[in-house]
C-alpha cells in the first residue's frame, strides 16, 4: 500500500490553474511526491497531455468509486426539503461535481492530503502528516467563525437534536478545500449508514437551505460525529498555526514566491483563489489584466517550468472583449439557472 499522496479535483477548464498548482507541490513540498487528479467530467484532453510529462501524477481511474460518491450525493440531495421547489430557484451548480474529491477516501493512499485546484502550496506538509498521526481529519480554515446564518449547517437546529453543545458543534465546521485525511474513513458501510440517518432519519434537514446542494455542507454533516477526530489549525493553542489563506480576503507578505501571513510572518499552507472563475485566469495567463489579487504570484508558478511564455506585460481589454465577457457571464448565469 502506498503511504501519502496529494489529491485534486480537475477538468480542462481549471487547466492553468492545475498547472500552477502542480507546479508549486514540485517547488514547495516534493518534485516526487505522488498527485493524484480526480476528474471532474471526462473533459481532460489538455490534462492528460500536460501529465504526459508530470511522472508522479496520474489520473485517478476508479469510476465505481466515483459513481458510489455520485448516487450518494445526489439522492441526499434529492431527499433534501428543497427539492421539491421550483428549479428555476436552484443554483446553477445543482448536481454538479465538486463532491467527486470525497473519491479520495477510496484511494491508493493511506494518508492524503486535498487541495482545490485554484490554489497554490505555500510549505511543506510535514507537520499535517504528523497532525495525521493523531487525528482522522485536519483542516485550515475559518468557516467555524462565521455567523449562524453563514454555516453549512442549522447549529440550532442540529443541537436541538444531538443534546451538543453548540460550541462543540461549531468547532466541527470547516470547508473541504484543503484537509488531509486517511484511506477508507468513508467507505461503503459507512455511506450507507449516512444515507440512513440524512434520508430516512431527515437529518438531511440540519443542512441549512442556502447551501443545501454544497459539497462542503454535506462533508460538514458527514463529520460532525465525534468518533472522528478533527484538528483545525485556525483553531489550535499555538498561535503560530493560525492563519489567512483566502487570496480575496486576507493580506500576505511575499518572501522569494512563498507568502506569509502579515501578523510575525507565519507561512501559510496554501493560496486559496476562491471567488474567481476559471475564465478569469485563462485570460490573465494570456496577457490580459485581470482584477486577481495575488496575480503575479500566479503567473510565477503558472509559467514556474515556461517562463519564457509569462506575459511580460499585462493589457486592458478591449471593449469588444469586456463586452463579451460579460455576454458570456450572463449567458452562462441563464444556462445554469435553468439547468
Amino acid at each position: 500500500m502506498k503511504t501519502v499522496s496529494i489529491y485534486t479535483l480537475a477538468n480542462d477548464t481549471v487547466y492553468d490553474q492545475l498547472v500552477a498548482l502542480l507546479n508549486s507541490i514540485e517547488r514547495n513540498i516534493s518534485p516526487d511526491i505522488p498527485v493524484c487528479i480526480i476528474p471532474y467530467n471526462q473533459q481532460l484532453k489538455l490534462i492528460t497531455e500536460e501529465i504526459k510529462s508530470r511522472p508522479n501524477v496520474s489520473l485517478f481511474e476508479n469510476w465505481e468509486s466515483i459513481q458510489r460518491w455520485d448516487n450518494f450525493v445526489n439522492q441526499v440531495w434529492d431527499a433534501h426539503p428543497r427539492t421539491q421547489e421550483s428549479r428555476l430557484t436552484r443554483p446553477g451548480w445543482y448536481k454538479g461535481f465538486v463532491h467527486r474529491k470525497f473519491a479520495a477516501f477510496d484511494g491508493d493512499f493511506e494518508r492524503f492530503i486535498f487541495y482545490d485546484a485554484d490554489s497554490l502550496v505555500m510549505k511543506p506538509i510535514n507537520d499535517v502528516l504528523i497532525k495525521l498521526d493523531t487525528y482522522d481529519l485536519v483542516f485550515d480554515d475559518w468557516e467555524h467563525a462565521k455567523p449562524e446564518a453563514a454555516t453549512d449547517i442549522n447549529l440550532k437546529l442540529a443541537q436541538s437534536a444531538t443534546n451538543i453543545a453548540e460550541a462543540q458543534l461549531r468547532s466541527r465546521i470547516h470547508c473541504n478545500s484543503f484537509f488531509g485525511s486517511h484511506r477508507g474513513l468513508f467507505g461503503i458501510d459507512e455511506l450507507n449508514n449516512l444515507m440512513h440517518r440524512l434520508i430516512e432519519k431527515r437529518e438531511v434537514e440540519w443542512i441549512n437551505k442556502k447551501f443545501w446542494w454544497s459539497s462542503s455542507a454535506l462533508f460538514n454533516y458527514m463529520t460532525m460525529d465525534s468518533k472522528y477526530s478533527i484538528f483545525n489549525y485556525t483553531l489550535s493553542s499555538n498561535d503560530e498555526d493560525k492563519t489567512g489563506n483566502c487570496a480575496n480576503a486576507d493580506l500576505f507578505v511575499n518572501i522569494d514566491n512563498i507568502l506569509y501571513n502579515q501578523e510575525r510572518l507565519k507561512p501559510i499552507h496554501r493560496i486559496h483563489y476562491m471567488s474567481y472563475p476559471a475564465s478569469d485566469f485563462a485570460r490573465l495567463c494570456h496577457g490580459e489584466d485581470v482584477d486577481i489579487r495575488y496575480r503575479e504570484e500566479f503567473l510565477y508558478y503558472r509559467f514556474l517550468k515556461q517562463p519564457e511564455l509569462k506575459p511580460q506585460q499585462l493589457k486592458s481589454p478591449t471593449v469588444t472583449a469586456k463586452t463579451n465577457q460579460l455576454i458570456k457571464r450572463v449567458m452562462k448565469k441563464i444556462k445554469r439557472t435553468i439547468a
